[in-house]
């Protein structure tokens, strides 16, 4: 089989995307093939835009390990810019994913994603763990980690989030701003950016220290993200997390 893809990226969460609407299926061992980075295109996970009678689209995300996610922020973002890009869809889009409804409005390089509320916040003694689309560990560190994936996947696997498992985010404050590093499971290794981890740590930066503001800016090794909020005690309504997403390149792959 014969496929046209497209390439997008946003800060450095890079993903394959298809155009679905023709009902294209793949299945675990082509989706872990397109998705390596040495026998296949590489990416981070895989979008692909489906059909749906009362929203613009659906959205689909898969894992590189060929598992289906319930939500990818910066995917989101990706899907939002190839669907206005690519598929014609206008700027201002309303979309249906697998944690709920999403709209999203595309402006040049930027997209800005309306995230799911988040009215359960965990706090552990050693970390606090939330839902924003899928589930984050957040772990506030005063020291730069060296080796995140050694450290992350035991908090990865541990029991208390058993059996789906959660994503890990490793969280500095320096002058108002995080610096955010994040394990994606799934993925099973850091990645430079995760959009549903930076939600994840702007929020528990809110619930932790009791902050009031509405954005907080966030710096991932891919690059800048900005999260807007309503906080209402320990409820987060209105969430949008905001960054740029670039067709990288596109092409056709046998599978």
């Amino acid at each position: 089989m014969n496929l046209k893809f497209w390439k997008y990226q946003a800060t450095g969460n890079d993903f394959i995307l298809f155009d679905g609407r023709n009902d294209l299926r793949l299945d675990t061992e082509q989706i872990k093939f397109l998705c390596d980075r040495h026998f296949g295109i590489g990416s981070d996970g895989i979008l692909i835009v489906r059909k749906s009678d009362s929203y613009d689209f659906r959205m689909e995300f898969f894992n590189p390990d060929g598992s289906e996610a319930t939500f990818c922020g910066n995917g989101g973002r990706c899907i939002a810019k190839f669907a206005n890009e690519i598929l014609d869809f206008p700027q201002n889009l309303k979309f249906i994913a697998k944690d709920g409804k999403h709209e999203a409005k595309v402006s040049g390089k930027k997209v800005r994603l309306q995230m799911r509320n988040v009215d359960v916040i965990k706090k552990y003694n050693d970390l606090i763990y939330l839902n924003t689309g899928t589930h984050h560990a957040v772990i506030f560190t005063e020291k730069e980690i060296e080796n995140i994936n050694e450290i992350a996947r035991p908090v990865r696997y541990d029991e208390r989030f058993a059996p789906e498992g959660t994503n890990v985010n490793f969280v500095r404050v320096r002058d108002g701003k995080l610096y955010v590093r994040t394990y994606e499971k799934g993925v099973e290794a850091e990645t430079l950016s995760c959009g549903t981890g930076v939600v994840a740590s702007a929020l528990a930066f809110a619930y932790e220290y009791h902050i009031s503001e509405s954005r907080v800016e966030v710096l991932t090794k891919g690059g800048h993200l900005s999260v807007d909020f309503n906080k209402i005690g320990d409820k987060f309504s209105k969430i949008f997390l905001t960054g740029e997403a670039l067709k990288v390149f596109e092409g056709e792959i046998e599978i």
